[in-house]
């Protein structure tokens, strides 16, 4: 008799040597040219983030990478610090319209190339969210780790913060099942395209988007992860 065959519940990512090596020496290529060609706007926006936001003028936040291990995220603060004498508590109140230009064009994105030649991002991956989140996720849902996470990727290109959680994360493992260098270049050129237009930076319920709260149960409020002096809202850009 043959053995009865049944499909593996929680399928893991096939191994690609090749690519997932040739990716990694195309992340670091690009990431450390776009740092010395991009010098002087890194040092502009870190000026310009000093003086309307003040400092700190980078935003430090745990995130999970690969296969859930957490590193810290860096990125160009955007939002004034938590404030409830000034007004400033909800993300509303704090996100300005010099951090609305930050985010829509990606730029507070530029310090996480550093990331990326450290090897706790790629270019290109399932965005980085949140620690709380990972226990929220169901077996299909937590795939997304199994590959390096990106600055950029599917769900990014697919309508960003417009889409719903279980849409987004649903992009996010059809990334690791057909990743590809092909499928790596399409959402890089899609990625130009959607930066240059800045589109789906928000949802139609908030300033970022929605927090997650497990699958299609996402509940509309701040997108903040606490509310504690100099922490950032969650900010899901595509160079994001």
């Amino acid at each position: 008799m043959r053995p009865s065959r049944h499909a593996d519940p929680n399928p893991r990512p096939r191994a690609r040597p090749v690519y997932e090596t040739a990716k990694r020496v195309v992340d670091v290529a690009c990431a450390s040219s776009a740092l010395v060609l991009l010098s002087p706007v890194v040092l502009g926006v870190a000026v310009a983030v000093a003086v309307r936001l003040g400092r700190p003028v980078l935003f430090r936040q745990t995130r999970p990478g690969l296969h859930g291990e957490p590193f810290t995220l860096v990125k160009f603060r955007s939002m004034r610090d938590v404030d409830p004498a000034a007004g400033l508590v909800t993300d509303a109140d704090r996100l300005t319209p010099f951090g609305r230009l930050l985010r829509s064009t990606s730029l507070d994105e530029l310090p996480s190339l550093v990331g990326v030649l450290t090897g706790r991002l790629s270019l290109v991956g399932p965005r980085p969210l949140l620690m709380r989140y990972l226990p929220l996720y169901d077996a299909e849902q937590s795939r997304r780790h199994d590959v390096r996470p990106g600055l950029t990727g599917l769900a990014q290109v697919s309508g960003r913060n417009g889409l719903d959680w279980d849409e987004r994360l649903r992009l996010d493992v059809d990334y690791v099942d057909r990743r590809g260098p092909l499928l790596d270049l399409q959402i890089a050129l899609r990625t130009v395209g959607c930066v240059l237009r800045r589109t789906g930076v928000t949802d139609a319920g908030g300033v970022t988007c929605r927090p997650f709260a497990g699958s299609s149960t996402a509940v509309e409020s701040d997108c903040r992860p606490d509310a504690r002096v100099g922490v950032d809202a969650l900010s899901d850009g595509v160079a994001a």
